[in-house]
């Protein structure tokens, strides 16, 4: 799912849900490697059952490597998979089941995402492939003068390896597909601990992602009678969603298997000038590094990542700590309450929707929406979902909940870039003077040499200084005065660095960056690929602190798309963090802290008139449509292969207007060839993995569809700070223009072409030591064979449920002949594993969220301490923008029938609510729709440990000034929300201004805010029924 950062949040706020994996490793005798006896028992101290592998997990890493050298070609990407495959396999060690699933044909709502991502990849590879020419042309010139030799031939530099055709229909994705089944044919024919596996393998040919296609097979066998409900569940890959697919399982055996990808913050760092450990870059003396055997042979491998387990089962013990509300007016069901914990995810971040504008992962989004829904579930009576369906009058109120703290949010996370941006200056200035002082004491200590034109090139008078010659370490031992001067070119390496970079081109930057460290660049690690930060060696660049959190958090995307592409050249090519230019750096002129924020909003990302308010009930209408879409697809499977939102944006919460009334049903559709998709997906740099039939079409000026494949297209930072962040403009593919496009080239296809352009089936594999196989073999190979569909008899299955075929590809006892003898991976003369189709069973019934009867639940492992921190944190976490959101104004209107102007944006409320006076509860004019006796959950300081709160709209403090009304612009009447109005309030006065987003507030939000004291945001905006309180409103809560 796209929230990069979802897995280090639930880490932090959940420790417990984390462990690490004891890995067992393989002993070496004699020269000879022992293979690892999973047979024995797992060392993690409790056995697996099923394993499942989200393979393009794995796919991914291991042919586009990042830290190491790439594979040369397929055979060595198929010989990395199997190596990291059986690793998975050996530290999970299942008992019952392995299934393997690759990405098929996307649902449409998928190919958006991947058309973004895969456009974005193959513009990154251009621009690689082009810096790499031109590198190595100038080493070719700077080899002509050392020597005086023209090289004989021009060397062809290896261009990057396309990793798009990791897509279903290339001809790359049937060799995977072959590979992995002669592998797991191999390993049942020869090693002990896979005889009595039942192996499944999906591939490409089959539709769905493969989590989803996992997801389906799980959900099929609970659906079975004979299902073990306390069947122990792995699933392996680095998406977040896997968590959530995990939760809405209901089992409650189930972990999650990924690699630790913040592991890499605290392994050493090596020098940047040699590539050495053991020294920093300041004491080192340029030694060569010594080889371990005559040819560097016996260096200690890179050590393995490690790996980590995430606890489906501990999670779901916080959770239901945190999600349980007091005196809840209905039982409290935990399953329904993990539903809608998972659903609130979604507007957080998912991959087929994008984000609400003021919610994010960082800025504690999920917290914000669980406080909401804590104190508005006994009013709406009932959860937010249901058994895969969204209870839209339920999900309206948290909707207009976090449409009244909208406006805070927008200027507190305003006031947190500010604060960032002044650290970062002052880190900046300060790192400056150090380097400033040292550069000064080295001058001191050795007065000959002479740094002036370093200080010229900070900025001092005079004219350009002529670039300064740099050391290049590595050619034997240096004297004291070069390791003198080289030891003050480190200290002073800002002024060295603009120095040298004066007046040169972006591939002699790369140059330099490159001789740095490149004497070593046939050790198995360098300093571009052991992990080091170079950010810290670049002047005016992204803080090394900055820079690896912006490294994990692109780690934590899904690997499963084309992110950062491998690289495949003899020359290695250190990765550089670049930072814009501050004058290159994409202005964010719709200013989300400024009022008027919802018209610029629409008028620059939409291009709609600002007074157009049909067309954003619109919009927010298609993004409910998407939520119930994205919730069906998690809990039920695939409601619609053709649906998709047709946006690049998200609405505000606010524009959500009687989205109650919708009856939302969706056509399941045609699923997508797998042509179909990749031409729908890929750009025309990648039409290689597409038959030439189609080129045409992706290149030609008078192709019908020429404008779905443009080479440039705008990326919209979207208010962020790195092109990773932001969002790709492209147009959204018109499915009829293209399907009538590729039908008249269809009949040009040759045979082998239209094989890999069908849907295709799962298989499932065994040996002849497994229960299954005689009964099997009985049925297809026998003189009277069986039905051609047989169904599985569960109790010989060990419980698998499903329909068989036989397949017309598997001959028993034949050889297996082997795809990769090169490399040391033999055929077998009597392959004594048989090979079968597979059908998931079909199930007549939703699938239900509940626990299955029979079940032992895990032992608890929070203990009361963790008990007790977690209600405490419940109570009081999301609450930095003011709490409960029934009464209070903000851009979602009053909710407050009271009043003498009735709000458009409440009109989906019910006429009967009345939230009472914008005082709060104890003023009158009426009380919440609550029951009796119902106490709203404390609030404490509301979430304000990290920083104070926004200063108020109006009024006085001792820490912030008075605001001014805004100058004229984007004035709208008084009842139009987010935007300015004229009606402004001084000091919490009673205004007779008509109610708006920044507008009056009444006399009750006032005297709350004085009675809060004139300390700390004293006078705020009444934006809750806490206003009468003296913590002063919803913002005003020290």
């Amino acid at each position: 799912m796209g929230v990069p950062a979802l897995f280090r949040w639930l880490s932090n706020k959940y420790p417990k849900i984390v462990s690490p994996v004891i890995e067992e490793q393989a002993q070496v005798v004699d020269g000879e490697e022992i293979p690892i006896d999973i047979t024995r028992p797992n060392p993690n101290g409790e056995e697996q059952d099923n394993l499942y592998l989200d393979m393009n997990g794995i796919v991914h890493p291991c042919t586009h490597p990042e830290g190491k050298p790439p594979p040369a070609d397929e055979q060595e990407m198929m010989m990395e998979i199997y190596k990291y495959t059986d690793r998975v396999v050996n530290m999970v060690r299942p008992r019952k089941l392995l299934m393997i699933a690759i990405d098929g044909v996307a649902p449409r709502a998928k190919m958006n995402q991947q058309r973004a991502r895969r456009f974005r990849a193959a513009q990154e590879a251009k621009e690689n492939d082009q810096k790499k020419e031109e590198l190595h042309k100038m080493l070719a010139q700077q080899h002509a003068t050392k020597t005086g030799e023209q090289l004989l031939r021009e060397e062809v530099v290896q261009k990057t390896w396309d990793s798009n055709v990791i897509t279903p229909g290339t001809p790359f994705m049937d060799i995977l597909a072959a590979s992995l089944r002669y592998w797991i044919a191999y390993k049942l024919n020869t090693d002990p601990g896979w005889e009595n596996l039942k192996i499944i393998i999906s591939d490409a040919t089959v539709p769905g992602e493969g989590e989803h296609k996992i997801m389906n097979f799980v959900r099929s066998q609970r659906a079975s009678p004979n299902h073990d409900p306390n069947t122990r569940h792995v699933i392996y890959g680095l998406d977040a969603d896997l968590i959530m697919l995990g939760l809405g399982t209901h089992e409650p055996y189930f972990r999650v298997l990924r690699e630790d990808v913040f592991a890499q913050d605290s392994r050493p760092r090596g020098c940047r000038l040699c590539g050495q450990t053991g020294h920093k870059a300041e004491e080192c003396i340029g030694r060569p590094k010594e080889k371990s055997g005559e040819f560097d042979e016996k260096q200690h491998a890179a050590p393995l990542k490690p790996f980590i387990w995430l606890h489906v089962a501990v999670l779901r013990e916080y959770l239901a700590v945190e999600l349980r509300v007091p005196q809840q007016p209905f039982p409290f069901d935990l399953e329904r309450a993990l539903d809608d914990w998972v659903f609130m995810c979604f507007f957080v971040g998912n991959d087929f929707l994008p984000h609400l504008p003021s919610l994010d992962i960082r800025e504690n989004g999920i917290d914000t929406l669980i406080a909401i829904w804590r104190d508005n579930l006994p009013a709406m009576g009932s959860y937010l979902t249901k058994d895969g369906s969204v209870e839209l009058k339920n999900a309206q109120i948290i909707l207009q909940g976090l449409a009244k703290q909208e406006d805070a949010i927008f200027a507190r996370r305003r006031q947190a870039d500010e604060r960032k941006q002044a650290n970062e200056k002052r880190r900046k200035e300060q790192d400056a003077a150090r380097n400033e002082e040292r550069a000064q004491k080295r001058r001191r200590s050795s007065p000959q040499r002479d740094l002036t034109a370093g200080d010229r090139s900070r900025g001092g008078a005079g004219e350009p200084a002529p670039p300064m010659e740099l050391i290049t370490p590595g050619r034997g031992h240096l004297n004291k005065e070069t390791r003198e001067l080289t030891h003050s070119m480190v200290i002073n390496r800002g002024a060295v660095y603009r120095a040298n970079m004066e007046n040169k081109s972006a591939a002699a930057v790369l140059k330099s960056r490159l001789m740095k460290g490149n004497q070593n660049a046939g050790d198995s690690e360098t300093p571009a690929t052991n992990g080091e930060d170079v950010s810290s060696e670049l002047p005016e660049q992204t803080s090394p602190g900055v820079l690896g959190k912006r490294k994990a958090d692109m780690a934590e995307q899904e690997v499963t798309e084309a992110g950062t592409p491998g690289r495949d050249s003899p020359l290695p090519v250190p990765p550089v963090a670049e930072k814009p230019k501050q004058d290159e750096a994409q202005e964010d002129t719709v200013k989300l802290w400024e009022p008027g924020y919802a018209d610029r909003y629409y008028e620059q990302k939409f291009g709609v008139d600002p007074k157009d308010l049909e067309f954003r009930h619109q919009v927010a209408r298609e993004y409910a449509i998407g939520l119930c879409w994205v919730l069906r697809y998690y809990f039920q499977g695939c409601p619609s292969w053709t649906w998709y939102y047709p946006r690049h944006y998200a609405p505000f919460a606010a524009d959500f207007v009687d989205i109650a009334d919708m009856d939302v049903q969706f056509e399941k559709g045609t699923i997508f060839k797998p042509f179909e998709q990749l031409m729908g997906v890929l750009p025309a740099a990648s039409n290689h993995a597409l038959p030439k039939v189609f080129h045409p079409l992706m290149e030609n000026p008078d192709s019908e569809i020429i404008d779905f494949y443009p080479e440039d297209f705008p990326l919209d930072l979207n208010g962020k700070k790195f092109a990773w962040q932001g969002v790709i403009l492209l147009p959204f593919i018109d499915e009829t223009r293209l399907l009538n496009a590729m039908a008249k080239v269809y009949p040009l296809l040759t045979e082998d072409e239209k094989s890999r352009n069908s849907h295709g089936q799962e298989v499932l594999l065994l040996s002849d030591r497994n229960p299954l196989y005689q009964d099997l073999v009985a049925n297809f190979y026998s003189k009277k064979p069986g039905p051609a569909q047989y169904p599985l008899k569960e109790d010989v299955s060990g419980g698998l449920a499903g329909i068989v075929e036989r397949s017309d590809t598997y001959i028993p006892h034949s050889s297996l002949v082997s795809p990769l003898e090169a490399h040391g991976m033999p055929g077998v003369d009597d392959d004594r594993s048989l090979t079968v189709l597979y059908t998931i069973p079909k199930t007549s019934h939703v699938h239900k969220s509940m626990l299955l009867r029979g079940v032992k639940l895990p032992t608890p492992m929070l203990d009361s301490n963790d008990i007790r921190a977690t209600q405490t944190r419940s109570q009081n976490s999301g609450r930095s923008f003011g709490g409960a959101p029934f009464q209070g104004r903000g851009r979602g209107g009053r909710m407050n029938y009271s009043s003498d102007r009735p709000n458009p944006f409440a009109a989906h409320l019910d006429p009967k609510f009345n939230s009472g006076p914008q005082g709060g509860p104890g003023g009158p004019g009426g009380a919440p729709m609550v029951p009796p006796g119902w106490v709203p959950p404390g609030q404490g300081y509301g979430g304000y440990a990290r920083g104070p709160p926004p200063p108020p709209r109006g009024g006085m403090s001792h820490q912030y000034p008075p605001q001014h009304p805004p100058q004229h612009g984007y004035q709208q009447p008084g009842d139009y929300y987010g935007q300015q109005n004229n009606q402004y309030n001084q000091g919490g006065q009673y205004n007779n201004g008509h109610q708006s987003g920044y507008g009056q507030q009444d006399y009750r939000g006032g005297r709350g805010g004085n009675r809060g004291g004139r300390g700390r945001g004293g006078g705020g905006q009444n934006r809750d029924h806490y206003s009468h309180n003296q913590g002063g409103g919803g913002y005003n809560r020290y």
